[in-house]
């Protein structure tokens, strides 16, 4: 995937004054060489300073993992820690951070080689909130060389999220459509979570698109298209233009990201998109979503955001679906009921968009004409969509959004797209996610989420979870179990 970043997280253990020293680093070493061991040496970066209740160590250690082009760090308890040190490392140090400590080796070296981390953990976290400073700590974060090897691994799409959001840029063209206020958001939060936003008229990429007339590129495009396309290429007049609207995009990527390094488009595709460009810009946003630029309908500022996020976690190609239509009665007993599980009806939704979703995670796709403009539309100005049913499997469907009074919140719930045709249109599934009905209802409707929702390909919760944690969510909901009602579930239904 391109526009995503590489994480490299500074490993930096601390060791309190009166311990040994040597619990700290020798521990640090059996750390970092478990990471290698179960997982690569890339990610991480053993720093040779261990901080011994010391500013001055911190400010040795701050600039060594800085040095040494760290944009994460993983503060270590080799013992109990020295609380001022280690938290104003994590203060000074302007990237995701992470806590975890030591756990106890043996039974057998409980004097000198006991290290009292479990009981540092405490200090950390509260000299981490005196000095407003946010970490990430794992649900249980005191461990063997192992275990912290897999908190710290659990870690690293958590903190490509962080760097990517603090390093974004979204550009966004033209108000949202008339008469569609549901993504309606504003963006200071959007600032507050570091990233920025360009927004421009429909009038600017017009412009921008006829300077791309007879672009000398656009062949080579067309060719990549086709190939992508394969069979799929049933409208082989549009490609072209489409080809021209992705050089105006992608140049205007370039032209515009200014001093972020990385890039998401809030697209309008609707009412008079079609009527100017003469196509409708789905594939084009399929494609560009597919390669790490994601590319929101309906000038969805953060759809699209949440596509990063997503995109940065999942180190994959998502999608933005509408939590479209409920599944008729005779399909789920026909095809669903008894056959994948224990999925009630309720359980079940179609998530459908026009066709920006990447031929990558479609069973099989065609080039076809937006049906639902077409309705009142020349079908030749509606060509322009990919339609297929999108691949079973695992997803996480998710979004982060701001309230009209500008409050964070996010939703987080974990499925799956079932082998069921869908006999309908677009880039469509049909999906299952446990007890769906009553998040529909007290999460979705009851916290004003608009019908918008980010897919990842796979079961990415946890890290999202942690993800709209560390950027400051509000409130996170998801598909509470049918034993935890919701706080606005009406207890006599």
């Amino acid at each position: 995937m391109i526009n995503i970043p590489e994480v490299k997280i500074g490993l930096v253990a601390v060791s309190r004054d009166c311990f040994p020293a040597s619990l700290a680093v020798n521990r640090r070493k059996a750390l970092a060489e478990a990471y290698k061991k179960n997982f690569n040496d890339k990610d991480v970066y053993e720093c040779p300073v261990c901080i011994i209740e010391s500013e001055t160590q911190m400010v040795e250690a701050l600039e060594d993992i800085k040095k040494n082009g760290c944009n994460a760090l993983c503060v270590y308890l080799g013992n109990f820690g020295p609380e001022i040190s280690e938290t104003l490392l994590a203060k000074h140090f302007d990237g995701p951070i992470m806590f975890c400590a030591a756990a106890e080796e043996s039974q057998n070296d409980l004097i000198d080689g006991r290290g009292d981390a479990y009981c540092g953990m405490l200090n950390a976290s509260y000299n981490l909130y005196i000095r407003n400073t946010k970490a990430y700590i794992p649900e249980y974060p005191v461990g063997t060389a192992e275990e912290c090897a897999k908190m710290i691994n659990e870690f690293v799409p958590i903190a490509r999220a962080i760097v990517g959001v603090r390093d974004l840029k979204i550009i966004s063209f033209g108000p949202r459509p008339m008469n569609f206020l549901a993504c309606n958001a504003p963006i200071k939060q959007i600032f507050n979570m570091g990233a920025e936003i360009e927004e421009n008229s429909e009038l600017d990429l017009f412009e921008a698109f006829h300077k791309h007339d007879n672009d000398p590129r656009i062949p080579d495009v067309v060719k990549d298209m086709e190939a992508d396309l394969g069979a799929g290429n049933k409208k082989p007049e549009i490609l072209a233009k489409l080809a021209q609207y992705e050089l105006t995009l992608l140049d205007w990527i370039e032209e515009h990201r200014g001093y972020k390094k990385y890039v998401c488009i809030a697209g309008k595709c609707w009412p008079a998109f079609q009527t100017q460009f003469g196509f409708v810009p789905c594939y084009v946003n399929s494609r560009l979503t597919g390669r790490g630029i994601p590319v929101s309908c309906e000038v969805d500022i953060y759809g699209a955001l949440s596509e990063f996020i997503g995109t940065c976690v999942s180190n994959d190609s998502v999608t933005l679906l509408d939590i479209n239509n409920s599944v008729p009665a005779d399909m789920y007993e026909e095809s669903i009921k008894g056959k994948f599980g224990n999925y009630k009806h309720t359980d079940t939704f179609m998530g459908f968009h026009c066709g920006n979703t990447c031929t990558s995670k479609l069973s099989s796709c065609e080039m076809k004409f937006q049906r639902i403009m077409a309705r009142n539309l020349p079908e030749e100005v509606t060509q322009g969509t990919l339609e297929g049913d999108i691949k079973p499997g695992d997803i996480t469907f998710y979004r982060l959004q701001s309230t009209s009074d500008n409050h964070l919140r996010a939703y987080v719930a974990q499925g799956e797209v079932l082998n069921v045709p869908t006999r309908s249109f677009g880039g469509i599934g049909v999906f299952a996610i446990p007890e769906m009905g009553r998040f529909y209802r007290h999460v979705l409707i009851q916290q004003n989420f608009p019908h918008h929702g980010a897919v990842a390909f796979g079961h990415y919760g946890k890290a999202l979870f942690e993800v709209f944690k560390y950027l400051g969510a509000e409130t996170i909901g998801y598909n509470q179990p049918a034993s935890l009602p919701y706080p606005t579930e009406n207890p006599f239904c």
